[in-house]
């Protein structure tokens, strides 16, 4: 049986990834300020590199890139790079679920980055569902910022940056396996990151400046990195078994994996407020995702001139 036709473990790799992002993030949090957020991202990528690069190699899925893809990969590993980062440090105050509820925009900022740079068709009734999902994500982060500050925006840039990341992956995904690609990409932000954190360690600035870590908070490092993988490499491979189509309302697993999380480690739970918001997030983005399903069939059903 070919890979697309076993949707089934498809959408089981998919609730692995759902459950074990959160599981990244909350590591994450749990390292706090013990090391530099730069250096926990960092470390995030270096761990990806380090556990793809010898299954890669074993599968015979690596090349050697040309000049060409070698910017388009440093070019993607910065983007991730500094979301992630941005992140992290969002995570040392939010809640878990609020973070990544917010971070949920980003399917509506890939629709309009979709229509604005690839010239894709969007009609006005996604565009409503993207106004839905935004005031969504404001009804959680006026509370957040109310309490926490500024800080309660970093998960929108991390948005952002990763639509313009996903929008550069779709051009790269097509020329090669999904594990290659992510081995690249960890190599890349690793090669991004460690100088940084070279030239800045002793500069004092504390989201630049790496400091040695404790054993606790190695482990907790350590547990970040695998998750992180792991939860790339159940997605990467669910993508092969099933369709997008199929799977993307199961990411939205992520927010209720996150609150579970969030309340049996922090004691965190979204009041409110935020769940209204987190249900016009859920909502409008499966509204957009069955939207945008129902185009494809209409576009398959009309006959070729």
């Amino acid at each position: 049986m070919s890979t697309q036709e076993r949707p089934g473990l498809g959408i089981a790799l998919m609730v692995g990834f759902a459950l074990l992002a959160p599981m990244m993030d909350s590591f994450a949090k749990l390292i706090g300020d013990a090391v530099a957020v730069a250096q926990i991202a960092t470390t995030r990528f270096v761990m990806q590199a380090a556990l793809l690069m010898p299954l890669a190699a074993l599968m015979g899925w690596l090349h050697w890139p040309g000049r060409a893809e070698v910017g388009l990969h440093l070019v993607r590993a910065a983007l991730m790079l500094v979301a992630t980062a941005l992140f992290f440090q969002a995570l040392k105050t939010l809640p878990v679920a609020d973070a990544i509820a917010i971070f949920f925009v980003e399917p509506f900022i890939l629709t309009l980055l979709g229509g604005l740079i690839l010239r894709e068709p969007i009609g006005p009734r996604r565009y409503i569902a993207c106004a839905v999902g935004f005031a969504g994500a404001l009804l959680i982060i006026q509370p957040s910022f109310a309490a926490f500050g500024a800080v309660a925006m970093l998960p929108l840039g991390t948005a952002l940056l990763f639509a313009f990341y996903m929008i550069l992956t779709r051009r790269m995904a097509t020329r090669m396996h999904p594990i290659t690609l992510q081995t690249y990409t960890g190599l890349a932000a690793m090669c991004l990151g460690l100088p940084v954190l070279v030239a800045l360690n002793g500069s004092g600035i504390a989201a630049l400046d790496p400091s040695w870590p404790d054993m606790r908070t190695v482990w907790l490092l350590l547990g970040m990195g695998v998750c992180a993988t792991a939860s790339h490499i159940c997605l990467s491979f669910a993508l092969s078994f099933a369709p997008a189509s199929l799977l993307a309302p199961m990411q939205y697993l992520e927010i209720v994996g996150a609150t579970v999380l969030g309340l049996l480690i922090f004691g965190d739970f979204p009041n409110a407020l935020s769940l209204v918001g987190i249900a016009l997030i859920i909502a409008s983005g499966l509204y957009v995702f069955l939207r945008e399903r129902h185009l494809q069939l209409k576009r398959r059903l009309v006959p070729a001139p």
